[in-house]
């Protein structure tokens, strides 16, 4: 009997990585659906979450190799833009990438775990869902939406044994904003503005998310869980 598989999106770095890499850990079969067809742990399928097609495809080839036990919507883009001059565009693509895709992928999983007899969905979201945050209109939109699609999600598929949860980092260290942590002013930021003390790191959010599949607590579904050092609720 082929081993369930547990789904992670944009599982080729950063949070994501991390997340596929702690799940391979603790024994779990993942699979990486990716852009560019490569993760850091377990199997890759190539999947951009923007193109439904693509992600219908992905999902079917990954129910062909067995069942599947659960999804992690960790892709996402962010990108700064003044509110004044922000194209609809722009506001769409972040829009589809961070939101939309989350409902898309996770309505093509949907039937794999029904058939399963239930499963877990997890959705990366971010603390800025309750921050307003200049230049920041969309990403924070598409976070905000993240919450309200997973509270909506557990509670229409909680009667299929589906539970849903979205987790939600705060500042993570990461590849890609390693310059801009660099600088002293953003050091002494961290320092000031953190109650913890420093930013977090990837592999925390992956321990986090590994604990949520490997541990059974049914009864746990709909909220969003903050892990940003108490940053979002520091004043």
């Amino acid at each position: 009997m082929p081993e369930p598989q547990i789904l992670v999106t944009g599982a080729n770095r950063g949070i994501g990585a991390a997340i596929a890499t702690e799940l391979a850990a603790t024994g779990c079969s993942v699979v990486g659906l990716t852009r560019s067809g490569t993760s850091a742990a377990g199997a890759a399928i190539a999947c951009d979450v923007s193109d439904e097609g693509t992600i219908a495809r992905a999902i079917g080839a990954v129910a062909e190799q067995g069942p599947i036990a659960g999804l992690v919507n960790n892709a996402g883009l962010y990108e700064a833009h003044l509110s004044a001059e922000l194209a609809a565009a722009d506001f769409e693509r972040i829009m589809r990438v961070n939101a939309t895709a989350v409902v898309v992928t996770a309505r093509h999983v949907y039937p794999h775990l029904k058939r399963a007899g239930g499963g877990l969905i997890v959705n990366i979201g971010s603390y800025y869902d309750k921050l307003g945050v200049a230049k920041t209109v969309a990403y924070c939109a598409s976070k905000a939406a993240v919450g309200a699609i997973t509270r909506c999600l557990a509670v229409e598929w909680a009667a299929d044994n589906i539970r849903v949860i979205d987790v939600a980092p705060g500042y993570i260290a990461t590849d890609l904003n390693a310059k801009f942590r660099a600088r002293d002013a953003t050091q002494r930021w961290i320092k000031q503005r953190i109650p913890a003390g420093r930013a977090g790191t990837p592999a925390e959010i992956g321990r986090l998310v590994a604990m949520l599949f490997n541990s059974d607590i049914s009864y746990l579904t709909g909220e969003t869980i903050y892990v940003d050092g108490g940053l979002g609720m520091n004043h």
